[in-house]
């Protein structure tokens, strides 16, 4: 939706929403996956020439862009967290969620071509290019059950035991470090307009 403010200047705003389900296994955990694109977005569109072509600074308002996990390894299978080999204890084998996120509000920058309120026609067509400043991923891993040593003996609490968790928080930084670059989200957007 868009609305005209100035002779050059558009107030615009829209929503996204996309959802993609995959399983993975990593290191002997078995994941099951959701991935969110969710967001709602206002740009100020600036036409310094007076035609199709605008400048965009904007601001996503609710950044809902992530995923959720649901972890599990299976009784008596092994499994591997920073680096460490474990057991999954066959009485209490080893679950857990996860979940990746961003800030809820991240500034934006666009620029294109196209003007989604058009002075004299009913239909038009917008074009963008630019980028979300969403900063870095921010990842957590629970997981419950025991985790024992490889051959079955000393099982741990995971949830609890300090050591796991070290290894979780490891596992966890290896994840943020391999997804440092959406710290700028690219867009790429092509809408069509119609002006009642």
């Amino acid at each position: 939706m868009a609305t005209s403010l100035a002779p050059k200047l558009n107030l615009r705003g829209g929503f996204n929403f996309f959802s993609y389900n995959r399983g993975f296994d990593k290191d002997g955990v078995a994941y099951k996956g959701q991935l969110h694109l969710r967001s709602g977005e206002l740009h100020l569109d600036w036409y310094p020439f007076a035609h199709g072509f605008h400048l965009s600074p904007g601001l996503l308002v609710y950044n809902g862009n992530g995923a959720t996990a649901n972890a599990s390894v299976p009784a008596n299978g092994t499994f591997t967290l920073g680096g460490t080999d474990y057991l999954s204890d066959p009485k209490n084998p080893i679950t857990g969620k996860g979940k990746l996120d961003f800030v809820k509000v991240a500034p934006t920058f666009l620029f294109g071509f196209g003007n989604l309120v058009p002075r004299s026609r009913h239909f038009s067509v917008n074009f963008d290019l630019g980028v979300v400043f969403q900063g870095s991923a921010r990842t957590t891993l629970n997981l419950s059950g025991n985790a024992c040593h490889p051959d079955g003996t000393n099982c741990v609490n995971a949830a609890t035991d300090p050591t796991v968790q070290s290894r979780v928080q490891s596992e966890q930084g290896k994840v943020n470090n391999t997804l440092s670059p959406f710290k700028y989200y690219p867009v790429v957007s092509l809408g069509f307009g119609y002006k009642f």
